[in-house]
């Protein structure tokens, strides 16, 4: 099964950086402004297109809640192409620094669409390190489309 990979070093410590990656309002300043998250079922959907794609999140819980955050692990549950995918996000501290691992795991098989995805979540990567170092991106994707 074929998986997009992706790693950024960002400006800020880890613990600025997780709450970006693992929740709903963290994914509301870089990824999708549509976002609606049951935290109580560890759930997060996302709508694009005026709610034209949707995609239900499931919040993995892989690490023991004692330890510091450091991985925020995703399953899609919908999409065409999405659905048993996984998103992991994992997080390694370098002094006052962050290096985030993404790899959006699982894909059936390596279409136009994927590859079009691997592109996207490059984009994205950058938008998490912006809002992460305070700049304030904003999603990539609004109601209508894309924020450009």
């Amino acid at each position: 099964m074929p998986d997009i990979k992706h790693s950024i070093s960002i400006g800020a410590e880890p613990h600025l950086v997780y709450p970006l990656v693992a929740c709903g309002e963290g994914f509301a300043q870089w990824w999708a402004s549509d976002v609606m998250e049951d935290k109580q079922a560890g759930t997060v959907e996302l709508g694009f297109f005026k709610h034209a794609i949707v995609y239900g999140l499931k919040h993995i819980q892989l690490v023991a809640p004692r330890q510091a955050p450091r991985q925020a692990h995703w399953l899609c549950q919908t999409g065409k192409e999405w659905a048993g995918t996984r998103f992991l996000f994992d997080l390694s501290p370098d002094g006052k620094n962050t290096l985030l691992r993404f790899t959006h795991a699982d894909w059936h098989a390596e279409t136009d669409y994927f590859v079009s995805c691997t592109t996207v979540w490059g984009e994205l990567m950058f938008r998490i390190k912006a809002a992460a170092e305070g700049q304030a991106p904003g999603p990539l994707f609004v109601a209508a489309g894309l924020a450009y």
